[in-house]
């Protein structure tokens, strides 16, 4: 005889098990979810106060201007958060590629205003635009060697565009600086530099420019040789 009590338990127990797994799940996905719209609020938060300082760094005096770091960390910050977003949803999803517009808009920006303020405060700052595709391979390493420049020279100005991006200003961008279709590219000292460029190439450029840093360096390995 068919045992029904014995079936009605393993029924239930299924049923509790998958249920539970179930509630688990969506209460997972929410968090993830609601996390990621707060990411996606602190972002938006950022950025228009990011804009709102551009137009009052614009009216202060060079004194206060001359801090390379005013508007670097800000950008600096909405960047990972962005890198965050990407790695969550992916580099296709329609709110990540609308929050990475801004921040191209946002990048744009800052170079305009450093730009106008190193001629009128009379400043010579080291700016790098960088432009890159996501299904680059070349372009993930040099990601990680202008991360490791930026290490060594913390005011050092680099700018990150992602060429298939659909926005007009990085379009804009590419067609004045004769972007093309090889990628990386890299824009420094008013120079184009096209494909993957090594860590000693771009130093060569830059470190002139910090000679503080070089100084440094002499002295610690001339402490090592003693």
């Amino acid at each position: 005889m068919i045992d029904w009590k014995k079936y009605l338990i393993v029924f239930f127990i299924t049923i509790f098990l998958f249920g539970t797994a179930l509630y688990l799940s969506s209460y997972l996905t929410n968090k993830k979810l609601n996390n990621l719209r707060s990411v996606q609020d602190i972002i938006a938060l950022d950025i228009l106060s990011s804009e709102t300082r551009y137009s009052l760094l614009k009216q202060s005096s060079c004194k206060y201007l001359t801090n390379e770091s005013i508007l670097s960390d800000e950008l600096n910050t909405i960047g990972a958060r962005l890198e965050f977003m990407e790695k969550q949803l992916g580099v296709e999803d329609k709110d990540v590629l609308q929050l990475k517009k801004y921040y191209s808009l946002l990048e744009i920006k800052d170079y305009q205003l450093m730009s106008e303020l190193s001629e009128k405060c009379d400043t010579d700052p080291v700016f790098v635009l960088y432009f890159y595709s996501n299904d680059c391979d070349d372009c993930k390493r040099q990601g990680y060697v202008l991360d490791s420049l930026l290490k060594k020279y913390p005011e050092l100005r680099v700018y990150s565009f992602d060429s298939n991006l659909d926005a007009v200003a990085i379009r804009t961008l590419i067609s004045i600086f004769g972007v093309t279709e090889k990628l990386p590219t890299i824009f420094l000292e008013k120079k184009l530099h096209v494909g993957f460029q090594e860590m000693e190439t771009l130093e060569a450029i830059i470190s002139p420019k910090f000679p503080e840093i070089s100084e440094e360096e002499s002295q610690e390995t001339n402490v090592e040789l003693e």
